[in-house]
């Protein structure tokens, strides 16, 4: 069993050095916590890390061959995903494994999207005496900011697996909300390519056996007809021209988006357009609000939850609103009143935020204001799919009725011409 070194503070506030054993950090905070210590600092001396004996295994967990052959090649994991690990290990902390242990079962078992090497060598790096916390750091393309900080509070407050179990319960709920918001497209995304394909279709193979028919009869075709057989010859002769200007614009607007302003510019947009606007305010108020409450809650500081906060916004916009609101709360000020400066967040946002900090339960309001947007996000979702629906069926019907138009006006005209 490793020997911890610590530095911890009395109740009364004297400051002890001195040593514990403990099959773990977790165990070894909750052992001083027990005894009326508040730890500040434990570390593992190299002097006493477990060393291997002859016939004994070694601390380190070996790799399979197949994760030897796979190592660092993991991907960024899913939300869902995440959310499934952390409650893995919520559970099995919750059975009474010490940390340890539990990474070990970890290490053993698929987990889906994230790989068995990730708990192993979060389960190498803290027998070899790191914090958790501190294992996750060094795999980013797994755990990012907010988990290693959340993690690190509840280190540091020995309440690991409460904080585990928010972790999780984060996870989901922003897992849900994406896929919410995924599933409404789904079906308009469906019926606009199946729409398409049918046109291009009837462009490309069944337009021009009308057009043999037409070219024998020497008769003056209607305006419709005329403007889709030049349409016609436009695709099928001329398509590269329009997959090069296809290519270009993608090209293009990358690179406008790459820039500062063309970020800004798009971002902007998005949150001011008719329809998708108020879905794509209430996703990033909503994330915003629950990402800092949920940081507050578990006792990190407030800079550093704001600087969080900002790093994993997607829109330009919130961002450098935040960044202005964390440099004025450095200078003192409380997070109500820079964000009521930006002119970008919600006024009821502003307000529950001041009645909090009047109240001393900033946590508890961002929690309920993330409530409330994730029940108007799924509210308007609906809705926006209740208007793009029939758009989409409408724009569909005038595109194939205008084909359908245009073939049976020239038809009655050939028809016409042979009865004169």
């Amino acid at each position: 069993m490793p020997r911890f070194e610590y530095r911890a503070r009395s109740p009364g506030g004297e400051l002890i050095q001195s040593s514990i054993e403990a099959a773990d950090r977790t165990a070894a905070v909750a052992r001083l916590r027990q005894s009326g210590l508040f730890p500040l600092e434990l570390n593992v001396p190299k002097t006493s890390r477990p060393a291997r004996s002859p016939g004994t295994r070694a601390v380190s967990m070996p790799l399979p061959k197949p994760m030897r052959e796979w190592a660092g090649r993991q991907r960024k994991p899913k939300l869902q995903e995440l959310a499934n690990y952390t409650q893995q290990l919520t559970n099995l902390l919750k059975a009474g494994m010490p940390l340890t242990m539990a990474l070990g079962s970890l290490g053993q078992i698929a987990s889906r999207g994230i790989s068995q090497e990730v708990s192993v060598r979060l389960r190498n790096d803290v027998m070899e005496g790191k914090s958790l916390s501190d294992a996750m750091a060094r795999q980013p393309v797994v755990f990012t900011d907010l988990c290693v900080n959340m993690v690190r509070a509840g280190e540091q407050s020995g309440a690991l697996t409460e904080v585990l179990q928010r972790l999780a319960t984060h996870y989901s709920r922003f897992a849900e909300v994406q896929q919410k918001f995924k599933a409404a497209l789904i079906y308009p995304a469906v019926v606009c390519c199946v729409g398409i394909a049918i046109m291009i279709f009837f462009m490309t193979f069944m337009l021009p056996k009308f057009l043999t028919i037409f070219e024998g009869m020497n008769v003056a075709l209607p305006l419709p007809t005329r403007l889709l057989i030049g349409a016609s010859h436009l695709f099928s002769g001329f398509w590269w021209v329009g997959v090069l200007l296809a290519v270009a614009g993608f090209v293009m607007f990358r690179r406008y988006r790459a820039t500062p302003a063309g970020r800004a510019a798009i971002d902007r947009l998005k949150m001011q357009a008719p329809v998708l606007g108020p879905v794509v305010r209430l996703n990033l108020f909503a994330q915003f609000a629950r990402t800092l409450g949920t940081l507050l809650h578990n006792g990190v500081p407030v800079l550093r939850a704001l600087r969080i906060a900002e790093d994993i916004m997607p829109n330009r916009i919130l961002r450098e609103a935040i960044a202005r609101t964390r440099e004025e709360v450095t200078d003192g000020k409380t997070i109500a009143q820079p964000l009521a400066r930006s002119k970008v967040f919600p006024q009821i946002m502003i307000d529950l935020i001041r009645i909090g900090e009047d109240t001393g339960d900033v946590p508890g309001s961002l929690n309920n204001l993330a409530d409330t947007f994730e029940n108007d996000l799924a509210v308007q979702l609906r809705v926006m799919l209740n208007l793009i629906e029939p758009l989409i069926i409408i724009l569909l019907a005038i595109g194939v009725g205008f084909l359908l138009f245009s073939v049976l006006s020239a038809m009655f005209a050939i028809t016409s011409n042979i009865a004169r």
